[in-house]
């Protein structure tokens, strides 16, 4: 089930909610849990049983470690084993196929006969509980958190439907303590409505109506520069307002049931840096692959070649991911690569001053690696760069013109617009004085309400459209 789908918005979630609020406080995981798996096994029960396996597996390594003693040699081979496993699980059925896939290809070139091995199917949302589960049993052996006393809360915590499919990559140490208690409010309720209308808007006005200029784009055999430039403009905002309506939606349905989570995109785009801008971009992961790979790899405490090593292999394994391909290894390489030279330079990832330059320089490196990061093969990609770098055809080809419309444009240059606006926003620091900004935070919600309606109508009209990270 996706939030941007009629079931959820006028059966799912108003019967979940109706249940949540007539049910006793203490009792509420409960109905959390029992919602977010109805919501998991609509997409398909039997890899509900798996979920499920993972989070008792996590629980008891908990528990083990907990009863081992913090820091004990004991404490550390439950880590060791809790992780293995954790990371067994993510393996098999993420990489698998691209395992046997590759091998195959090596033997075929030389000669021997390829593997058989049936097609294992990727259960949706693996990578993102598999890392929160991670992140719990590293916690507790690292005493940043109590494990869980009740069963139900973390069982609640890991299955938390608002999240449980493409993020923001929550962790328990940072909830526990809004399951033991938390606030229900009107106004936190009304906020939470708000931020979700805002997310489907995002979504559904903006990147769905982007899309058909990015897939036409890369879907030509031989694309001219300029339906090349189009095509990767277009798929760098259809990404970022598909994936951070996602993050606004989840974050409001956590506020319309009394959680806060984590921000996950801080205008991205606005960067002047690649160290600022995963500063901006997906914070969650970021911030997870700093403290859970990168420190424990060493971070920058073994001396300038070991952070360069360092670097490169947190991107590479972050590429790796977002999805069992080549291309997405070549995109970390890409992000990890850039980080190390602006190391070597000493870029600031928080620079005080806004230069133009820099600014579209990192907007240019964001670009080009969307190419692979969006490309099917690494074949593909290049292709798409020598379309875009070889400078033949300045005008949009006769084959990717049928495809397109005018609004897709003009709706693309409205996203562009938005970018930048809330990018010098949030840069500059504009804001506007209690007496201004009173009248807005009442007039916004009633603005909305008739885009959102209308955002629903046209969500009725149209096929099923997926986010686009729910393939990681």
């Amino acid at each position: 089930m996706v939030f941007s789908s009629n079931i959820f918005l006028f059966l799912f979630l108003p019967a979940f909610l109706g249940l949540y609020y007539l049910t006793p406080f203490r009792h509420r995981s409960w109905v959390i849990l029992l919602g977010s798996y109805a919501f998991y096994a609509w997409w398909r029960v039997d890899f509900l049983l798996l979920f499920v396996a993972v989070t008792l597996w996590n629980y008891v390594i908990g528990l083990g470690i907990h009863h081992s003693g913090i820091g004990t040699a004991r404490a550390r081979k439950w880590v060791a084993v809790g992780i293995t496993g954790d990371l067994a699980t993510l393996g098999y059925f993420k990489y698998a196929n691209f395992g046997v896939d590759s091998l195959n290809g090596l033997f075929v070139s030389l000669g021997y006969q390829p593997l058989e091995l049936a097609h294992i199917i990727l259960p949706i949302g693996i990578s993102f509980y598999i890392f929160q589960a991670i992140s719990y049993v590293v916690d507790v052996y690292r005493g940043d958190t109590e494990p869980t006393r009740r069963f139900v809360d973390f069982a609640a915590f890991i299955a938390l439907f608002p999240q449980l499919i493409a993020g923001p990559v929550l962790r328990y140490k940072d909830l526990a303590d809004q399951f033991a208690y938390r606030t229900h409010t009107l106004e936190k309720f009304g906020e939470g409505a708000i931020r979700f209308m805002q997310g489907f808007i995002k979504k559904v006005f903006i990147a769905d109506s982007i899309a058909p200029l990015a897939d036409s784009a890369f879907a030509l055999s031989d694309p001219s520069t300029a339906d090349a430039w189009l095509g990767i403009l277009a798929y760098t905002a259809q990404l970022y307002f598909d994936f951070s309506g996602y993050s606004d939606m989840a974050i409001g349905l956590g506020l319309m049931m009394g959680f806060r989570f984590v921000e996950n995109f801080n205008q991205p785009y606005i960067s002047q840096s690649i160290t600022e801008f995963w500063r901006r971009w997906h914070i969650s992961l970021s911030s997870w692959l700093r403290d859970y790979l990168y420190i424990p790899l060493g971070g920058n405490r073994g001396g300038v070649v070991s952070t360069y090593r360092n670097l490169l292999l947190t991107m590479l394994l972050g590429g790796l991911w977002h999805g069992a391909n080549w291309t997405f290894l070549l995109w970390g390489a890409w992000h990890g690569g850039l980080l190390a030279i602006e190391r070597a330079l000493g870029v600031s990832g928080a620079p005080r001053s806004f230069r133009i330059s820099r600014w579209l320089m990192t907007f240019l490196f964001v670009m080009v690696g969307w190419v692979t990061f969006r490309a099917s093969t690494i074949g593909s990609a290049f292709e798409f760069y020598s379309a875009m770098f070889s400078f033949s055809g300045f005008e949009l080809s006769g084959a990717y013109l049928k495809d397109i419309r005018g609004l897709n444009v003009a709706i693309l240059i409205l996203a562009y617009l938005i970018v930048v606006v809330m990018g010098m926003r949030d840069r500059f620091s504009w804001r506007l004085d209690g007496v201004r900004a009173t009248p807005l935070r009442v007039v916004l919600p009633t603005l909305l309400l008739p885009v959102f309606l209308m955002a629903v109508l046209k969500l009725s009209a149209e096929s099923f459209s997926p986010f686009l990270y729910f393939q990681f």
